[in-house]
C-alpha cells in the first residue's frame, strides 16, 4: 500500500516544501508553513477518462432555464451584469462587519419573494442566530432553507437533496473538506472547497455564492487560484464609521468588470443608493480651494466624485506624499508634471483624497487630481459648476479618454454647465454644457486662474 505523502505549504503564497521552515523561502513570511498529508491515488484512478467534444453550434443556449436570476436589488443586479447566471460561482469578499451576510440575506429575500428556492449554509452562525438576523431584516422565509454546517460534504449533500436554484456558503474560510488534513481556512482547504463548489455549481446548474474574508491589506484571503476558479469576484467596501457601502465587480465572466453599486447601511439593513453622484457630492464644500469634481467611469456607469487635495509646508522634515483612494504612483507623476510646468511643489506636503470611499484609478482621473493640487497650492477655488476629466502625459499633454459623452451627460444631469476636458470631447458635449477643450497642462492652469 502506498504511503501518505507529507509536505508543508505556505499559507500566504501557496509555496510547497518537503520540510518545515521557520520562514517561507518563496515569499519570506515567518511561521506560515503548515503540514499537509495527501493520500496516494491509485493508478487506475489516475488514468485519464476520455471525454466527448461537442460542436459549438450544437451547444444549447442555456440548459438550466432562464439565463439570469434577478435578485430584485437593482444595484446588485447591475454589478452582476443583470442578475445571477445559473450554474455560476460567485465570490463575495469584504472586511469583517462590513455587511456581506446582510447583503446576501437581502438578495435571498428577493429570491424567496419571487418563489425561487434558495439554500443558505452558514459556518459562522447557528440556525437561531441566522433566524434572528433574518427576522430583523424582514426576510421572507417561504422558499429559504438554512443549514448550519462546516463540513462541505454535508453542505453538498443538503444542496443535492433540496435542489435549490441558488445556494450560499458563508464562508469559504470556515468550511472544510474531511479528506484534507489541514485546518479550515488554510490554503489547501480553501482551494479544495472552492474546487468542489465549482464542480457542484457547473454540474447541477445551481448558482452558488461563496463568502470570503480579506487580509489586512484588503485583498481576498486564501490562494490566488480561488479568484481564478470562480466566475465572478465581488468586493464589498466601506468605512465602518459611515453608512456608505460600495460593491465592486473585480472580475465577471458574464458581465462588465469594474461595475459599481452603492448602498447605505441602516438599522433595517442595506438600502440602495440609486443616484451615486448626488450621494458622493452631497457634503462637498462649495467654493473651497483644493477640491475638484471628477467625471469618472466605474465600469459602464458614469458618476461624479470629489477629489480633495491639501498642499502645505513640511517644516524641517522630508515632504510627505499621502494618497487615499487614488494611485500614489500616478499622483507623484502628476506632481512632477506640475513642477515642470512651473509650480513650486518640490518642498511641499501633498495630501490627496478621493472623498466618499471611491477609488478612481482610471487615467481619466488625472485632470481632477491635478486641478485639485494646483487649486490648493494657489489657494484659489476652481470655477463654480465645473467638472473635469482627462489623462495627463509625462510631457504635460492632455490625452483623450473613453466615454466622454456619458461623462458629460452625467455632469449635465447634476447641474454642471461647464467642463474642462480633452479637446476631442468638445464635439460630444450635450446641450447646455460648455466644454473647454485643453491640450496641455499649461492650458488647464490658465483655466484655473480665471476668476471664480
Amino acid at each position: 500500500m502506498a504511503k501518505a505523502k507529507r509536505s508543508f505549504r505556505c499559507q500566504e503564497c501557496d509555496h510547497r516544501s518537503t520540510k518545515w521552515m521557520g520562514r517561507c523561502s518563496n515569499c519570506g513570511t515567518w511561521n506560515s508553513l503548515t503540514e499537509e498529508v495527501e493520500s496516494a491515488a491509485s493508478a487506475a484512478a489516475a488514468k485519464a477518462i476520455p471525454t466527448t467534444a461537442v460542436r459549438l453550434a450544437d451547444v444549447p443556449m442555456n440548459q438550466s432555464g432562464e439565463a439570469r436570476i434577478r435578485t430584485g436589488i437593482g444595484e446588485l443586479d447591475m454589478v452582476l451584469g443583470g442578475g445571477l447566471v445559473a450554474g455560476s460561482l460567485v465570490l463575495l469578499g469584504g472586511d469583517p462587519g462590513i455587511g456581506k451576510s446582510t447583503l446576501l440575506l437581502a438578495a435571498l429575500d428577493g429570491f424567496s419573494r419571487q418563489g425561487v428556492r434558495v439554500l443558505y449554509a452558514s459556518g459562522e452562525e447557528s440556525l437561531q442566530q441566522v433566524r434572528m438576523r433574518a427576522d430583523r431584516l424582514g426576510v421572507n422565509g417561504d422558499h429559504l432553507w438554512l443549514a448550519a454546517e462546516t463540513d462541505f460534504s454535508r453542505i453538498e449533500a443538503a444542496i443535492r437533496t433540496e435542489k435549490p436554484r441558488v445556494a450560499v456558503i458563508d464562508s469559504v474560510q470556515t468550511v472544510s473538506v474531511p479528506e484534507v488534513t489541514s485546518i479550515p481556512g488554510s490554503v489547501s482547504q480553501v482551494r479544495e472547497v472552492a474546487h468542489r463548489a465549482m464542480k457542484l455549481a457547473k454540474g447541477t446548474g445551481i448558482a452558488t455564492l461563496l463568502v470570503g474574508h480579506v487580509t489586512k491589506s484588503g485583498e481576498l484571503a486564501g490562494p490566488k487560484v480561488l479568484e481564478h476558479l470562480v466566475d465572478t469576484v465581488l468586493q464589498f467596501e466601506g468605512d465602518e464609521s459611515s453608512g456608505l457601502r460600495i460593491l465592486r465587480a473585480i472580475k465577471n465572466r458574464f458581465g462588465a468588470a469594474g461595475e459599481l453599486g452603492l448602498f447605505e447601511m441602516s438599522d433595517t439593513g442595506l438600502k440602495e443608493v440609486p443616484d451615486a453622484s448626488a450621494r458622493l457630492l452631497e457634503e462637498r464644500a462649495q467654493g473651497a480651494a483644493g477640491t475638484a469634481v471628477l467625471a469618472a467611469m466605474e465600469g459602464s456607469r458614469p458618476l461624479l466624485a470629489e477629489i480633495q487635495a491639501l498642499v502645505g509646508h513640511p517644516g524641517p522634515q522630508i515632504p510627505a506624499r499621502t494618497c487615499v483612494g487614488v494611485d500614489r504612483a500616478r499622483v507623484l507623476m502628476l506632481v512632477a508634471v506640475l513642477q515642470k510646468a512651473g509650480l513650486p511643489l518640490h518642498d511641499r506636503d501633498i495630501f490627496v483624497n478621493a472623498a466618499g470611499g471611491l477609488r478612481p484609478i482610471e487615467p481619466a482621473a488625472d485632470l481632477g487630481i491635478l486641478a485639485a493640487i494646483a487649486s490648493s497650492l494657489m489657494d484659489r477655488p476652481l470655477p463654480q459648476g465645473v467638472a473635469l476629466f482627462g489623462e495627463v502625459g509625462l510631457v504635460g499633454e492632455v490625452r483623450a479618454t473613453s466615454h466622454s459623452a456619458a461623462r458629460l451627460r452625467e455632469a449635465s444631469r447634476h447641474g454642471f454647465r461647464r467642463a474642462i476636458a480633452p479637446a476631442r470631447a468638445v464635439d460630444q458635449a450635450p446641450e447646455g454644457v460648455g466644454v473647454v477643450g485643453v491640450r496641455s497642462v499649461l492650458e488647464v492652469l490658465g483655466e484655473l486662474s480665471e476668476d471664480t
